[in-house]
């Protein structure tokens, strides 16, 4: 949540610019961060990267990752990403995610998907990815809640809304081993309109 002072100036976080973009607190009820792309132009907006990068999968360590958020203007134009990510100031570029320069887990939409999240994971340059269909589709003003747990090197789950999505493209042998990674949102714009991001929380654990 994003109540706290820190959250005021917004420390602890890396913030990119794809040209446009702005990461600032928002007026919601118990505390939002707005991610706005502040642009009409495809593929602008903005990046951030939580510092501190410490979520590595490996072998007993269960990994959970949940979030909240939506998207207003408008939710079907958005370049997004909400998940887990090694540090790379461009996980988006061009509309598509970064497989060859970073390995994430999350949730993700890229150009041309017109709203339709779908589930990815990237290990060593190899991106494999489910697309949740009608029900990551998002919703103009609504917000959605996303999680994954990733248990050891051996499984991968995903949920919206506290349901379990069935995946099929994305298994346990694409599961990141390499790289750091930190809570990553990305929003950015994928037509002539300014979508942004209201980020009501998010939460990660490992088992040490």
């Amino acid at each position: 949540d994003f109540t706290n002072n820190d959250a005021a100036t917004m420390a602890g976080y890396t913030v990119t610019q794809a040209t446009e973009g702005t990461f600032t607190m928002g007026s919601g009820l118990g505390g939002t961060a707005l991610l706005d792309c502040n642009s009409g132009t495809q593929h602008q907006g903005v990046q951030v990267q939580k510092l501190g990068p410490c979520f590595t999968p490996a072998a007993n360590k269960d990994i959970w990752f949940e979030a909240q958020f939506k998207v207003v203007d408008t939710a079907i134009t958005p370049q997004l990403f909400a998940g887990l990510a090694g540090v790379d100031s461009t996980l988006v570029p061009s509309g598509d995610l970064d497989a060859a320069n970073t390995e994430y887990i999350g949730f993700g939409i890229e150009t041309t998907k017109a709203g339709v999240m779908s589930f990815y994971e990237a290990k060593a340059t190899a991106e494999l990815s489910d697309s949740l269909g009608s029900t990551g589709t998002l919703v103009e003003a609504t917000y959605i809640r996303v999680g994954f747990k990733v248990v050891g090197i051996t499984g991968i789950n995903c949920y919206l809304n506290g349901a379990e999505q069935t995946l099929t493209n994305v298994v346990a042998s694409g599961i990141p081993v390499t790289d750091i990674m930190t809570p990553s949102f990305v929003c950015q714009t994928d037509s002539t309109t300014d979508p942004i991001m209201h980020l009501d929380w998010y939460r990660v654990v490992q088992l040490r």
